[in-house]
């Protein structure tokens, strides 16, 4: 077993299908630490971190039962940069150093994945080895995300893909492109990479 294991990104545009790539790597047993979800998690239970929302963004960040009232925060940041900007990079740090100290636990694996959507946007990117760019034309996402979350307006949806990488600096950007078009099978595409990292060939 590798003593430091690779260290795997999965990205791509909203509705691009990186969830779904996440899974079939997990049913081979590779651990996934989904950063977004834990960005959530540490929202709400890192006492330093409460802190510091609740001083720049107001004591109305968080509801009564300390759960975080998520609505609020996106009507803060959504049409401004600025404000986004400085949510980020107060969530982004933590998030590094709770995934420093989730690849400790699992070290002894050959690699691990990291999936985020703002993988190359915030940076974290030079923190890994490898990145995997999760690809789907734009007008297909655009469907699926409609499909998905029914509160999203279109203009909603275009806004969010806007404040992304494009497409091909995305793929310009990454090591690796999975094609998730609903036309090219994804397992194959997934099994052939594994093989790869599980191989030591991924370097």
């Amino acid at each position: 077993m590798a003593s430091n294991p690779l260290l795997v990104g999965i990205t791509g545009g909203i509705g691009a299908g990186k969830s779904i790539i996440c899974k079939i790597f997990q049913c081979l047993g590779v651990p996934v630490y989904q950063a977004d979800d834990r960005a959530r998690w540490l929202m709400t239970h890192d006492t330093s971190l409460i802190s510091e929302i609740k001083s720049h963004f107001g004591p109305s960040a968080y509801f009564e039962d300390g759960r975080l009232n998520s609505t609020f925060l996106a009507s803060e940041v959504f049409h401004d940069k600025k404000k986004l900007d400085l949510l980020n990079n107060l969530v982004h740090p933590n998030v590094g150093k709770d995934f420093e100290y989730w690849v400790q636990e699992n070290g002894q694996l050959p690699y691990l994945i990291k999936e985020a959507a703002l993988l190359f946007e915030s940076g974290s990117y030079k923190e890994l080895d490898k990145v995997i760019n999760v690809d789907a034309p734009a007008d297909i996402r655009k469907k699926r995300v409609a499909a998905r979350d029914k509160h999203r307006i279109e203009a909603d949806i275009q806004a969010i893909m806007d404040r992304q990488l494009g497409d091909e600096q995305r793929k310009t950007m990454a090591d690796f492109v999975i094609t998730n078009n609903d036309r090219d099978l994804v397992i194959p595409q997934v099994l052939a990479l594994h093989r790869q990292f599980i191989s030591g060939k991924g370097n």
